[in-house]
């Protein structure tokens, strides 16, 4: 069984007991317990229900991992040739850790 879940305007694909790394959710603790009810989809062995827009009565039920975990750092770049402008940046974007722990369907 596993369902498409719209957490933060992202979508992801939810099955009981994956990892999920989302954008960071303010206010998250470790070992809280997170419902999201935004299910857009719902696989139940073959079962297929798709929600307009969303599934009624679904949710997915998660538990904090880590609040606040770092993700790889991207390098941005900038320059203009033959004029000595170049320009660095870097950015380490904040993530969630969520463990699945149901899906309710």
């Amino acid at each position: 069984m596993y369902a498409i879940v719209e957490i933060n305007g992202q979508q992801f694909k939810a099955e009981a007991g994956k990892k999920l790394f989302v954008h960071h959710l303010e206010g998250a603790e470790g070992g809280q317990t997170v419902e999201f009810e935004k299910v857009l989809l719902v696989d139940n062995d073959g079962a297929i229900t798709v929600g307009a827009p969303t599934v009624e009565g679904a949710k997915v039920v998660t538990e904090v991992v880590s609040p606040l975990v770092k993700g790889e750092k991207v390098l941005v770049f900038h320059k203009k040739r033959r004029k000595g402008y170049r320009k660095l940046n870097g950015h380490r974007q904040q993530f969630t850790e969520l463990t699945i722990k149901e899906i309710i369907a």
